[in-house]
């Protein structure tokens, strides 16, 4: 299986929509638990690392950090 390699800022899209109709979602906090804001109504959820993992379908805009 391959791993899913996301970041900070990376826009996803989720095995399920959310109630507002919207399956985009923006990564906003990384760590044990991941937070992810959706891009419609702006509501935001922290699921575990683990279940996030297994209910991302695939990232769909990729946060590109500025190197120094």
């Amino acid at each position: 299986m391959e791993t899913k390699e996301f970041g900070l800022n990376d826009i996803v899209e989720m095995k399920k929509a959310h109630p507002c109709g919207t399956n985009r979602w923006k990564i906003i906090r990384l760590g044990m638990d991941i937070r992810i804001k959706c891009e419609g109504c702006s509501h935001s959820v922290m699921i575990p690392r683990k279940e996030f993992t297994r209910k991302m379908k695939k990232i769909l805009v990729k946060h590109e950090e500025e190197l120094e």
